[in-house]
């Protein structure tokens, strides 16, 4: 242990010993001398940073949370098409940053080709980032939310409000989600 002023003990690596930091991998993703794609998620939200490594500590370039998508009139869940348009925006946001490239930091998840971080470098990537990445890293269709819309429109009325009233709250119609999709990516392009 390292000591520090007064009675106290400062523990080194604290992050490591919580299980809260890699700092192998958080090693190897600086080496790179690229920024880094940060994308973490909570219970209800997605959010992607564009951070960049200063000896001093860590800069973040860019920082969206879902909740910022809803200036575009999309209902922000924690699921794939919030996930690609907060990196969609974080990707346009980033160009005029002046960022150019990047590295996907996912942190302490499993990597699951077609989970959210995936989803969110591809978003990164439609608005014209470059990073490195496999042949296909997310399903168009459920990036689009078709997954989420045939569902909606397989289900009774009675049925549909109950499952889906948290979007109907806040006047979001699930039934027409890939249109509502591309009419707030359009917006986020736009911007």
């Amino acid at each position: 242990m390292a000591k520090a002023k007064g009675p106290t003990y400062v523990v080194p690596f604290r992050r490591r010993n919580e299980k809260a930091t890699n700092y192998k991998k958080r090693l190897a993703l600086i080496k790179s001398g690229k920024p880094r794609m940060v994308v973490r998620s909570s219970n209800k939200h997605v959010l992607v940073q564009i951070v960049e490594f200063l000896p001093k500590g860590d800069k973040v370039l860019v920082s969206v949370s879902s909740g910022k998508l809803r200036k575009f009139k999309w209902a922000s869940r924690r699921n794939l098409p919030t996930a690609y348009l907060a990196g969609y925006y974080a990707g346009v946001l980033g160009k005029k940053a002046g960022v150019k490239e990047f590295v996907l930091d996912i942190g302490l998840v499993s990597p699951i080709v077609g989970g959210l971080p995936f989803a969110a470098q591809k978003g990164a990537l439609d608005a014209g980032l470059k990073s490195p990445h496999g042949e296909e890293i997310v399903d168009e269709k459920r990036v689009r939310g078709e997954h989420i819309e045939s569902l909606a429109n397989s289900l009774s009325d009675a049925e549909y409000k109950k499952r889906f009233s948290s979007y109907i709250k806040e006047g979001f119609d699930a039934k027409k989600f890939t249109s509502l999709f591309e009419s707030a990516k359009e917006a986020i392009g736009k911007e």
